[in-house]
């Protein structure tokens, strides 16, 4: 089975994007029982570079499952995203070239995407393992959305059978334990989380192969 999974470098007043140091950690630790080539990708938080960064890796790889993250640091869960909306509006935000955008298509396709991910069985697995999880409609209109997006879309072009989506992780606080609440999570829980993640699509995988 191959994997692309990717996250973002930091951006605007962030100093550290905590789905860049998850990527990293899940690519130095990460021990799947089942035979996995996993790819790894750190994306620049610019609207066209990461669009053409994504969508080439699809091409090269093919990939069996594609999960993208991104940091979402006024979350305090996992947020699985389950819907890409064809739509940059990141009003007068721009990403790391200086793009701005405001109200413009990402590309002649459809309004809208859903992810292809198993996110029922992932959350499940998720509040099993006592870790903050929720569903979320909204992935925003800013750099992230852009590649969920173009993701979703690469992979219907190619009419790969491959899962794709996206995940918006908070920041990361170390103040916060498995049994204190507050703003963030732990670096440890967020990729124990995505750990999961990827079992559970690894799982889902053999089973639709099957």
């Amino acid at each position: 089975m191959k994997i692309l999974l990717s996250g973002f470098n930091p951006f605007a007043n962030l100093s550290v994007n905590s789905s860049q140091v998850i990527v990293q950690e899940i690519e130095k630790r990460w021990r799947p029982v089942a035979p996995i080539h996993l790819t790894t990708e750190i994306l620049p938080t610019e609207y066209c570079a990461a669009e053409s960064r994504i969508r080439n890796l699809i091409r090269e790889i093919k990939p069996d499952a594609v999960l993208c993250l991104g940091v979402a640091d006024t979350r305090s869960a996992i947020n699985l995203e389950r819907v890409a909306v064809n739509w940059d509006d990141g009003g007068a935000c721009p990403d790391n070239a200086g793009d701005i955008r405001a109200g413009q298509k990402i590309v002649d396709g459809p309004e809208a995407y859903s992810s292809t991910l198993p996110l029922e069985e992932i959350q499940r697995t998720l509040k099993k393992h006592g870790i903050p999880v929720s569903f979320s409609n909204d992935a925003g209109t800013y750099v992230c959305n852009h590649v969920f997006y173009s993701a979703l879309h690469e992979v219907q072009q190619l009419s790969l059978n491959a899962m794709c989506g996206f995940i918006h992780v908070p920041s990361i606080d170390e103040k916060r334990s498995w049994f204190r609440q507050s703003s963030g999570l732990p670096l440890e829980m967020m990729v124990s989380a995505i750990e999961s993640c990827l079992e559970v699509i690894v799982s889902h995988d053999t089973v639709k192969k099957q």
